[in-house]
């Protein structure tokens, strides 16, 4: 199982090292990243292997909506199911 998180908003210093570090909290592995900086505007794509997660899903979501607010980032955690079923034709 995995799971798509995205991050969007200003850049600063440690958005990366603070999702990742949320995902090690839940023992969530991040598989790939791919992120983007254009001019002051940060872009994050992850995709995260839920298969050993540690707690529950819900409580991973509820932590990164959270970690969004507190740093004024817009991050959404989804599973790869819904991801897939939303982007599909």
């Amino acid at each position: 199982m995995r799971a798509v998180v995205t991050v969007i908003g200003k850049d600063t210093v440690g958005i990366l090292h603070k999702v990742s570090g949320i995902c090690a909290e839940y023992n969530a592995n991040v598989i790939e990243v791919t992120q983007s900086v254009l001019q002051d505007m940060f872009a994050m794509i992850m995709l995260v292997d839920i298969t050993k997660l540690s707690g529950d899903f819900s409580e991973l979501v509820d932590r990164m909506t959270e970690l969004g607010t507190q740093l004024g980032l817009s991050i959404h955690t989804m599973h790869e199911d819904i991801f897939n079923s939303m982007h599909s034709i």
